[in-house]
């Protein structure tokens, strides 16, 4: 008599996007560049021409940056550092 055989647990792990969506327009064209040598993120919508750029802290991401993008354009862009053509 022989024992069954356990199942193996296959872990699906989701990569992260690489264009975001607009709060402005609504489509799907945000692009987030985090620079780590001039410590800068850059967030540009390609659909709608909406950019920012601001100071980026160490440790961050991508996500971040849109984060603290979305953030800013809700708050209202009233700071200094934000850039909307």
């Amino acid at each position: 008599m022989g024992r069954r055989r356990k199942r193996a647990v296959k872990i699906v792990r989701r990569a992260l996007p690489e264009l975001y969506l607009c709060p402005s327009c609504g489509k799907n064209t945000v692009k987030s560049t985090v620079s780590k040598k001039r410590e800068r993120a850059v967030v540009i919508c390609s659909s709608c021409g909406l950019n920012t750029s601001f100071p980026s802290t160490p440790g961050m991401g991508e996500v971040d940056a849109y984060c603290r993008f979305v953030d800013i354009f809700y708050e209202g862009g009233t700071k200094e550092e934000t850039v909307v053509e």
